[in-house]
């Protein structure tokens, strides 16, 4: 039997219906994706179960689509040194970071087979102490985390509510066209995570620009997804029930400083699972055919300038 977790009955219900899961395959296909990455001179994977089926479950059961997230996954991710040179949740930079909680999940979900709701609140860092990138780094750690614990994200997806309260326009000069489309990339098409939805609450000015360029970079199913509320919350609400929030905004899901020690918890958990990480991803000199590059993965050549505002 493979060695993952049991879903509970609701999950496991939505798995078979939209995800076309067949639990007495599920050995059999986790075999043949190890199979295939033991062949790939080029690829260095996790290999474990669990790890496994995440991409699985990611691309509905399709072992093509499996295989190819995968290579993408540590494509990018070999490409991305910038987002990942300090995995190390206790270095300073990081727990400082970790303890703002700019992205926390939020406990419950609308249903018990509902997206897992994350809340990211980017206006609690400085931007001349800390850069997009260092956000980054932290979201991606948390995303890994999410990938092997999370059942409600990785087979129901997830919803992001994006809270740009406090956020100025020193916020927004981080994101360039380039640091945009690559995390685009890393997010829409390397994760196995759906995304079903992402509100913006609390958008101040010049948040459009920023906005319509990272519309533009993501698919017309994920573009369809988005919804601006500016200060309206009961528009939120419409989707999102306040009391799915923590009690700072109302809600009825304990406090965000709860929050936080409970994910820095998490954080220091997966510590050797963080620093190991280094011993995985491609090496392009070995890759049968061509290699990729960072032209071929996103689709940039250099040429993107810094993000003009006026």
């Amino acid at each position: 039997m493979p060695n993952i977790r049991p879903l509970s009955e609701p999950l496991a219900k939505k798995a078979e219906k939209e995800l076309f899961e067949v639990p007495e395959r599920i050995d059999e296909d986790v075999t043949a994706l190890r199979t295939w990455i033991a062949k790939q001179p080029h690829l260095r994977s996790r290999t474990d179960d669990q790890f496994l089926v995440t991409f699985l479950r990611g691309c509905k059961y399709s072992l093509e689509r499996a295989k190819a997230k995968i290579d993408l996954y540590y494509t990018v991710r070999t490409s991305m040194k910038e987002m990942l040179m300090d995995r190390d949740p206790l270095s300073e930079r990081n727990m400082e970071l970790i303890r703002m909680g700019v992205g926390l999940p939020l406990p419950n979900t609308v249903t018990p087979d509902g997206p897992r709701i994350v809340l990211i609140r980017p206006g609690v860092y400085e931007p001349d102490k800390f850069s997009i990138v260092d956000i980054m780094r932290i979201s991606l750690m948390a995303n890994d985390m999410h990938l092997i614990e999370d059942d409600q994200m990785m087979v129901a997806g997830q919803i992001g509510i994006l809270d740009l309260a406090n956020t100025t326009m020193a916020h927004f000069l981080q994101f360039t066209p380039t640091l945009t489309k690559k995390m685009t990339v890393m997010n829409q098409e390397a994760m196995p995570i759906r995304l079903k939805g992402f509100h913006y609450i609390n958008t101040p000015p010049g948040f459009e620009t920023v906005y319509n360029m990272f519309k533009r970079f993501l698919n017309e199913k994920n573009r369809n997804r988005l919804h601006v509320h500016g200060d309206n919350m009961e528009s939120l609400y419409q989707h999102i029930p306040q009391k799915l929030l923590p009690k700072e905004y109302g809600g009825e899901a304990g406090s965000i400083k709860d929050m936080i020690v409970h994910w820095e918890k998490k954080f220091i958990e997966f510590r050797d699972y963080f620093l190991e990480d280094d011993k995985y991803g491609t090496d392009e000199k070995k890759r049968p055919g061509r290699p990729k590059t960072e032209e071929t993965i996103f689709g940039i050549d250099g040429s993107f300038r810094k993000l003009n505002v006026d």
